[in-house]
């Protein structure tokens, strides 16, 4: 059994950690450690992590805002912890979290052929956009930003 907790910048760390194993996840210069502690505080509260009974982080999520839309972002949880439930437990308190905060509708990425992810989100109430597609503007000579 898992506890859920708002992630805190001590979390970040085993974050990386986790999100560096898992399968599909793509992690860019924007989740360098000051950067994602820079978004906790922007959101606080919004994103959560999962924790063994030893006290192990098990799984992490992203989740912010703008003031107008929701993000999630780097859903993970340690392989051999699926299935039990806890990806959907931290969807739920990222989106009750973002729901208090005034946002009615989420976004978030999922890769170019991550079947396994997109089954998840699928099951949890995403909806694939088919009339979208991403653009992004580098401001930096880094490109992995």
């Amino acid at each position: 059994m898992v506890t859920l907790r708002p992630m805190v910048e001590a979390d970040i760390p085993a974050a990386l950690a986790l999100w560096q194993v898992v399968e599909g996840m793509c992690l860019r210069g924007a989740d360098s450690p000051p950067a994602l502690a820079r978004y906790l505080r922007r959101n606080p509260g919004c994103s959560f992590v999962a924790l063994t009974a030893a006290g192990e982080l098990a799984g992490a999520c992203l989740a912010g805002h703008d003031g107008r839309r929701g993000y999630l972002h780097h859903l993970a949880v340690s392989p051999a912890l699926r299935k039990q439930g806890t990806g959907r437990r931290l969807v739920e308190h990222c989106l009750a979290a973002l729901k208090a905060e005034g946002i009615d509708k989420v976004n978030f990425w999922v890769t170019t052929g991550n079947a396994d992810g997109m089954a998840f989100w699928k099951r949890v109430g995403g909806r694939e956009r088919t009339d979208l597609v991403v653009v992004s503007i580098a401001l930096t000579d880094d490109p992995n930003a």
